[in-house]
């Protein structure tokens, strides 16, 4: 563990606002969020939910699920912030830190049904593999047990490695021993590494979609088919820019904190700028429940309907579209 007498000197003048400013948004975080992530668990595990029971609709459900997780964790946060104590200390910066991190990082590797939707839409021709509901249900298994893994063992190598604190921590860093603090850099810079390979393909598919779409308003600019392609658009511009404002400046920060937070200079510039991109990352669980609702025809329906029926003459009119709309139903996939 750090040295105490050489941390107390390097602790810094904490601004009275802040954990105020931090418990304040979260505590709203965490009652809208249980909301919206209950109510949309619900809707999505209704037995009379329409036949749409494809790899997006898996992906949506396991995203739903970890973000109703990360609201269960969310009270650990809220507790850090409004006690100075130990023991709720070591609960937070190791369960609850990392229920944010198998949040986060979930989206980052349902990257898969981007690529579905780049498939569909692309490559129209027969169905791909990656567009099965096997296989999705098959990477979400590995994809939480990808995650869960490392996350155990940091959390077992933490408590394992925790001796009589001489001090109050003010930080989750100010508890790390040597092996916890290594394997905390290792964990980031693998998952910085992975989330910009993500980052860079997500704009590679989206962008594509994007020109696909592009072309196939311009083929329909006098039939009512054009406008429902221009707020398509709309929607992916919308999801693209919601992800980057929540995961972008996060990841931009994290990663020079992680090997600069012991520096006497820069250390607290940008524990501040972590805590306050993290509080943006963390908005993204209000947001998700109402892109579904506000973006996908199907959930909106399904919310809106008492008795969802079938109408055979919209299905029809949808139908050229429908690929184009699905892939604006899914937050993570950009």
């Amino acid at each position: 563990m750090v040295d105490s007498s050489s941390l107390m000197n390097k602790l810094v003048y904490v601004p009275v606002y802040a954990p105020i400013l931090f418990f304040s948004f979260h505590s709203v975080y965490f009652q809208v969020g249980l909301l919206l992530n209950g109510f949309t668990l619900k809707v999505y595990l209704c037995r009379d939910w329409p036949e749409v029971s494809n790899s997006l609709m898996v992906y949506l459900k396991n995203l739903t699920a970890a973000d109703f997780l990360l609201c269960l964790c969310l009270p650990l946060r809220i507790t850090y912030y409004a006690s100075s104590s130990p023991i709720i200390r070591r609960l937070y910066c190791s369960v609850g830190a990392s229920a944010l991190f198998i949040n986060m990082y979930l989206y980052s590797a349902f990257s898969f049904s981007s690529l579905s939707r780049y498939l569909r839409i692309i490559h129209p021709s027969g169905t791909h593999m990656l567009q099965t509901v096997q296989t999705a249900r098959i990477i979400s298994v590995i994809t939480w047990v990808f995650l869960l893994a490392p996350t155990v063992v940091y959390v077992i190598i933490f408590f394992s490695s925790q001796k009589p604190l001489t001090f109050n921590p003010s930080r989750c860093v100010h508890l790390f021993t040597p092996s916890v603090s290594l394997l905390f850099r290792i964990l980031h810079t693998f998952s910085a590494i992975i989330f910009l390979l993500v980052f860079i393909s997500l704009v590679f598919f989206y962008y594509s979609i994007f020109r696909r779409v592009l072309e196939a308003q311009q083929k329909q600019l006098t039939s009512s088919g054009s406008e429902k392609l221009v707020k398509y658009r709309r929607n992916v511009l919308v999801l693209v820019s919601i992800f980057c404002v929540c995961f972008v400046p996060f990841h931009l920060v994290h990663l020079p904190f992680t090997f600069l937070w012991s520096d006497d200079s820069v250390g607290p510039v940008l524990f501040y700028l972590k805590e306050v991109t993290t509080m943006v990352s963390v908005f993204n669980i209000c947001l998700d429940p109402v892109v579904y609702f506000f973006l996908s025809n199907t959930f909106g329906e399904k919310v809106r309907a008492k008795h969802p029926t079938t109408n055979e003459e919209n299905k029809s009119s949808k139908d050229n579209c429908e690929n184009i709309y699905i892939l604006c139903t899914d937050f993570n996939s950009f």
